[in-house]
Order: structure tokens, then sequence, then C-alpha cells
């Protein structure tokens, strides 16, 4: 059994995986002030409230978009586990070919993300994740990491407008009566959620233009399950993509 970890700005993702089954998922909000103690705290209290003994797996593996706690969880789980993990990062085996300007670049949950969807789906495939920042990545034909775009996520943009507008309320990000709204906040929620599917269904139609072909779509992260049914593509939600790309990954690389 491995412990694979996944670190972005709102959440720390902790699953257990054992034989490719992922066993269990907890999530915990990312401080960027917890110490590396008051990580290994965390990590040991939700191993053992799931029954799992810390010094039981076989190895573990981390990817982040957050620096300033990546060590902290990385000597977190040394701490813990007595397993020193594998980071996700330049000079990893990902069997991808990324062509963008300057590889080393790319982030490990675009890596991730984009490794999962080759092993659990198959290229072309476009890998759509909706968390604090909203990614699009491709990976053509020849399973070749392309590039994509990134675009400010839902919950960010809306609260920027609500704190940069007078008028205009903070809202809760959800399911709007229709798409003509008869008041601010179901007018917001409109533009929320009708409005991000139909970015989405336009950047999809751009992507496949551009490529010359049309390739599955896979979408992950907080709002996912929220914003997808709402959209004209076929869409595939998989909020486990992460954790199934961390196993992918650590096998690939395991001595």
């Amino acid at each position: 059994m491995i412990l694979a970890i996944d670190v972005g700005n709102t959440n720390v993702v902790l699953g257990c995986i054992e034989d490719g089954n992922i066993m269990n998922i907890v999530r915990l909000h990312t401080n960027v002030h917890d110490t590396d103690a008051e990580y290994a705290i965390k990590i040991k209290q939700i191993l053992e409230i799931y029954g799992r003994d810390p010094r039981s797996f076989d190895g573990a593996i981390i990817s982040s978009v957050v620096p300033e706690v990546t060590e902290s969880i990385k000597r977190a789980v040394k701490w813990v586990s007595g397993i020193v993990p594998m980071v996700v990062g330049p000079g990893m085996k990902t069997g991808l070919n990324v062509r963008i300007d300057d590889p080393s670049t790319l982030a490990g949950d675009l890596v991730v993300g984009s490794v999962a969807a080759i092993e659990y789906y198959g290229a072309p495939v476009i890998v759509l994740d909706m968390g604090t920042a909203t990614t699009m990545v491709v990976v053509n034909k020849n399973n070749c990491y392309v590039g994509g775009a990134i675009i400010p996520g839902v919950t960010l943009s809306y609260a920027a407008l609500a704190s940069g507008t007078s008028l205009l309320p903070s809202i809760s990000i959800k399911d709007p009566k229709k798409v003509i709204g008869t008041n601010t906040v179901e007018s917001m929620r409109s533009g929320a959620i009708y409005g991000t599917a139909s970015l989405i269904d336009g950047m999809i139609d751009r992507m496949e233009e551009e490529l010359g072909y049309k390739c599955k779509v896979i979408a992950n992260g907080g709002l996912a399950e929220s914003v997808v049914p709402y959209c004209k593509h076929d869409i595939t939600v998989d909020n486990d993509l992460l954790i199934k790309g961390l196993w992918a990954l650590y096998q690939k690389n395991k001595k």
C-alpha cells in the first residue's frame, strides 16, 4: 500500500492505494502556516481514524503546487511513516513527451492529471481541473503534452467580483434556476455556472479545431460536478484522477 498526497492551493488530498485500488481519500485545508509537526499530527490522526498503521506503507508520493507546503508535508510523511516520499518534478519518469517552451516549468498537478488521463482513458485527451484556477491541458494522439490554458477559477473570480464592486454581493456557487436571471444573485449564479460551462465548451471547440481532431475530455476538481452537467460536450468527471495519477507515477518510478 502507498500513501499518495496531492497538495493544491485549497486542499491537501490524501489517498491510501493498494494494488491500484483507492482505499481511502481524505481532504484537508491547505495551510501554508502549518509546521512539519502540525501536518504530521494531522496525517497520523487521519490514518489512525481509518485503521491504517502509519508504519505499514510500502511507499509514498507527493504532488504539490504550493512550494511552501511541499517540504513540510515531505518531512511530516517521513516523521510519521519512516518513508522518504517521492515528489513529482523534473527527472521523474512520466511517459509524457512534454512539448512546451520550458518543460521544467510544468506544474506537478498537470503532469499527474495528464498521466492519469492517458493511463485510464487514453489519448488524445483534454484534462480539465476546476480548482482555485481552472486549467485545461491537452495530450495529443501521440501522447505528447502540447500545452493548454489557465483560467481564473469560478470561486476566485466571483470573490474578486464581489470585493471589487459596490453593489454585487458574495454568493454561493450553486445551480441557477435559469440562464436569464431575474435578480442580482440569480444573475450572478447564471454567469458562474452557465457562463463557465459555455467558456469550457468554447475552449474545447477551439482546442479540437487547432489539433484537427476530437478528444476525450476528463474533468476533476471541486466545481467539476457543479459545472460539467451544464456543458454541451461529453465530459467525464473523475475526482479521483490525481490520486490515480500518483499511483501510476509511483509504479513508473519505484526502485
